[in-house]
């Protein structure tokens, strides 16, 4: 999956940096214990800039005037962001690593080892590190795949989106069925544990159609897939020309088929969005929705890093030139700002919650230093909704709440 972006958006102008000693002043939180910590590796490039995409990606044409993909540099502006960052989570260990856009796998397999390599020589990696690479069929090609194992890659995320043409073309994919097919199969050949993108309620979609691609999509074996609603996202070309897609009774009845289908083909529905076989869930996303935390580098990449007495979001320049001459000068950083007590409820409540499983009440208070007393009349009105259900030591959301998740997400909003 793409990196979770919140709310704050990235200025233009860089930040000062502050010394290690300013984070770890007195402040009004109490962790008792840092949380998991991954890193993000945001590679900003692809061939062409869908027109639902709302990701800070940007379209690059080997030959064209811009020249030859910078690998060598952009890599060196990422290790200089990274070792600026380092003593913000000087030796903690890393769970998990993501590497996203963009269309990641527009970088050479060799650029993608001295990007590994220069991580590991700089960071704790856990013996059981998991490292996402995204992929798109239309940068597929054969034994591509099987070179980015080479290179340390240990779980590829393959962005198919669709099996049917039309769609392809609505959603202005580069590739087409037959590219989606070869590069899942090739996928499966080198990697134990991938992950398959698909999307629904598509322009013009209809239930037999979602059918015939949840059928093709399962009958490749992925041990995970991620399916997501298509929305219309502000500032694209979707925003600015709609599109007509089904209704919501449509979409919803869509949801319901799409669940029913990879349940009897052994997936299980953890997340809102991704079903994965036992032993398959994407740990680089559950330290996300267990509100976990990570280091952001690259273009446009956010980073969540919490302290003894507070926790923070850093923000990076955006635009890729740009972002790595700051980010070779040190200056990568354009925003970096305090989570405020008060929101801190709505941000834990915004990723657990997508959870099926839900949250223990004991880690709210250790991931926000918060209370339990700081959520009890949300988490009564809640229930009183049906939206979750809880007991002494455990919240989860409900089939309604799953369904309503905005609606229950928002009743944390700080008042």
């Amino acid at each position: 999956m793409k990196q979770i972006i919140p709310v704050a958006q990235a200025l233009s102008a860089t930040v000062p940096l502050k010394d290690i000693q300013h984070y770890m002043r007195p402040g009004t939180l109490r962790l008792p214990v840092l949380p998991p910590l991954s890193l993000y590796v945001h590679l900003p490039w692809c061939l062409r800039k869908c027109p639902y995409c709302d990701f800070n990606s940007h379209e690059f044409r080997a030959g064209g005037e811009a020249g030859e993909l910078p690998e060598q540099r952009y890599i060196d502006a990422l290790v200089a962001d990274l070792e600026t960052s380092l003593p913000l989570v000087w030796g903690r260990p890393v769970h998990s690593i993501f590497i996203g856009g963009g269309t990641p796998s527009l970088f050479s397999p060799q650029a993608i080892d001295r990007l590994l390599g220069d991580i590991r020589a700089r960071l704790p990696l856990t013996p059981d590190c998991e490292i996402t690479l995204e992929a798109n069929p239309g940068t597929f090609e054969k034994d591509r795949f099987k070179a980015f194992r080479t290179a340390g890659v240990t779980r590829l995320s393959v962005g198919v989106q669709s099996f049917n043409d039309a769609h392809l073309s609505a959603l202005g994919r580069v590739h087409d069925r037959a590219q989606a097919l070869a590069a899942v199969e090739e996928a499966a050949q080198a990697f134990d544990t991938f992950n398959l993108d698909l999307m629904y309620a598509l322009p013009g979609q209809t239930l037999a159609e979602l059918d015939e691609d949840i059928h093709t999509a399962l009958a490749l074996g992925p041990p995970h897939i991620s399916i997501y609603h298509l929305t219309i996202e502000p500032n694209t070309v979707f925003a600015k020309y709609p599109p007509a897609v089904p209704e919501d009774d449509m979409a919803y009845a869509m949801l319901d088929r799409l669940t029913e289908l990879t349940g009897v083909a052994g997936l299980q529905r953890y997340e809102v969005s991704a079903f994965a076989r036992p032993g398959h869930r994407c740990w680089n996303n559950l330290n996300y929705w267990q509100f976990g935390d990570y280091v952001g580098i690259g273009a446009g990449a956010h980073s969540k890093l919490s302290f003894a007495h507070r926790m923070v979001r850093q923000v990076r320049y955006r635009e890729p030139l740009g972002y790595m001459d700051r980010a070779l000068a040190g200056q990568a950083v354009t925003q970096d700002d305090e989570v405020a007590r008060a929101d801190l409820p709505f941000e834990f409540m915004l990723n657990a919650l997508r959870l099926k499983e839900g949250f223990a009440l004991q880690d709210f208070t250790a991931r926000t230093g918060l209370p339990v007393t700081a959520i009890q009349a949300a988490l009564e009105a809640a229930e009183g909704k049906g939206l979750i259900q809880r007991d002494f030591t455990h919240v989860r959301p409900t089939e309604r709440g799953f369904d309503f998740l905005s609606d229950l997400q928002a009743l944390f909003l700080p008042t």
